[in-house]
């Protein structure tokens, strides 16, 4: 356990102020959340020192299991990341959707069991790394090891993303090998859940991509990536809205590797480097599901910008 001062004056973040706004934003079908929830740096923010304090020292462990249900209290959606690295067992999926109240929803990211076509050469991979991924959309193990044990739960499930890597081009050299893959698998879903599709090809992004989308009424993740056009951009692309609903990942400015947005923004106290395009891009979606009256679900990451409590705070109030 760490220990932190205690807060002797109330913190300047106005947490009723965003609580309010995002409550009037979700009430019109525009449901703005973070791209996962345990970071200490948003104590004084969204989260209340005094409320992990075990014994009189700042208890992480406290934290770590409870600070859902604060986030709750703030945001009525979250995208869950974790779920890209594993399949999570049933008491797993039990304890999580038990932690917050029955009003937040959820987005998870599909494991990439699923959506990586081989096993990135990386050491946590072990004897699999850089082996082709047997799994790579098996709807029998995708409906078994994931569907079936959150159909208990889908009432509470916004959407289900399928996360694609970059495709090196002797995996994929045209776009129509990827969709002759994906289109029946997509094809074969459960209509009982939302679905997107989130690709890091920008060269994917054209009509044989969005139309297998539509045919299967699955939308395009609109992500801000390193290697993905603008959000901006792709919004302004034909036929770019692909289903009756919207989604969208702000997770890092062009350009700027992952790795360098860890080692630059933690612990993700405040925002750092402001992305006016990005704001603005969000801004614009907004504004456009409140229009069409259509759901949106807009996820914001800490990598961004530095801290994505700021960040959305911009964005909407």
């Amino acid at each position: 356990m760490g220990t932190l001062p205690l807060f002797t004056e109330p913190p300047s973040f106005d947490t009723d102020r965003l609580r309010r706004r995002l409550s009037e934003l979700a009430q019109h079908g525009v449901f703005i959340g973070t791209s996962s929830w345990k970071y200490e740096g948003w104590l004084g923010q969204v989260y209340t020192p005094d409320r992990y304090y075990s014994r009189g020292r700042f208890s992480q462990k406290l934290f770590q299991e409870t600070c859902l249900a604060e986030y709750a209290e703030t945001f009525q959606v979250v995208c869950g990341d974790f779920s890209f690295y594993q399949f999570p067992e049933e008491a797993f999926w039990r304890k999580l959707f038990g932690a917050a109240g029955p009003n937040l929803k959820f987005a998870f990211k599909v494991p990439e069991e699923i959506t990586a076509k081989a096993f990135p050469k990386h050491p946590r991979y072990g004897a699999q790394a850089g082996l082709d991924n047997p799994s790579f959309l098996d709807a029998a193990i995708f409906q078994a090891n994931f569907l079936d044990l959150l159909r208990p739960y889908r009432d509470r499930i916004a959407v289900l993303i399928f996360e694609f890597g970059t495709f090196p081009k002797y995996t994929y050299p045209h776009v129509a090998e990827f969709i002759a893959d994906l289109d029946p698998f997509l094809a074969g879903l459960p209509d009982d859940f939302r679905y997107a599709v989130e690709i890091r090809n920008p060269e994917f992004l054209g009509p044989e991509y969005f139309a297998c989308l539509r045919r299967n009424r699955v939308a395009h993740v609109l992500n801000a990536w390193t290697r993905m056009p603008e959000i901006q951009e792709q919004m302004l692309l034909p036929e770019v809205f692909t289903a009756d609903f919207t989604v969208t990942r702000a997770l890092l400015r062009r350009s700027r590797p992952y790795e360098q947005a860890v080692a630059q923004f933690s612990p993700y106290k405040k925002v750092q480097d402001p992305n006016p395009e990005a704001r603005r891009s969000i801004r614009e979606l907004i504004m456009r599901a409140e229009k069409r009256t259509q759901p949106a679900y807009i996820f914001v990451n800490n990598r961004l910008e530095g801290n994505a409590i700021e960040t959305i705070e911009s964005i909407v109030t």
